[in-house]
């Protein structure tokens, strides 16, 4: 059970990352969008999408205002293109892992070249 819900994430990650790309056309969404992980819920009744997007607060809250917008048409092509009973309904939720990862090696640059001096 758990490798199937498993799978389905990845799947819908996979979808929802190519209609991002793709197909959506709202200017409110940047450039640097990333899906970085997918959960879903053992009914598959909810799939929490964690969306990590590269800019300032007002940047990041228009890219999840927009993806929000778009969850109709997101989970109608998710039905499109997967074979599964239960659509799930599609939660988008920011994800600051990347740019935490990014702020933590600057530290570490930094005081790597702190000890060379």
């Amino acid at each position: 059970m758990v490798d199937r819900i498993n799978r389905i994430s990845e799947e819908i990650k996979k979808i929802i990352s190519d209609i991002i790309l793709t197909e959506l056309k709202d200017p409110r969404l940047p450039q640097l969008v990333s899906i970085t992980g997918v959960d879903v819920t053992k009914d598959l009744k909810y799939a929490k999408v964690y969306v990590s997007v590269l800019g300032s607060d007002e940047v990041k809250k228009n890219a999840i205002d927009a993806l929000k917008s778009a969850s109709g048409y997101i989970r109608r092509e998710i039905g499109h293109r997967m074979k599964i009973r239960y659509i799930p309904e599609i939660i988008f939720k920011l994800d600051n892992s990347i740019e935490h990862g990014d702020y933590i090696f600057r530290l570490i640059d930094k005081t790597m070249k702190g000890s060379e001096e």
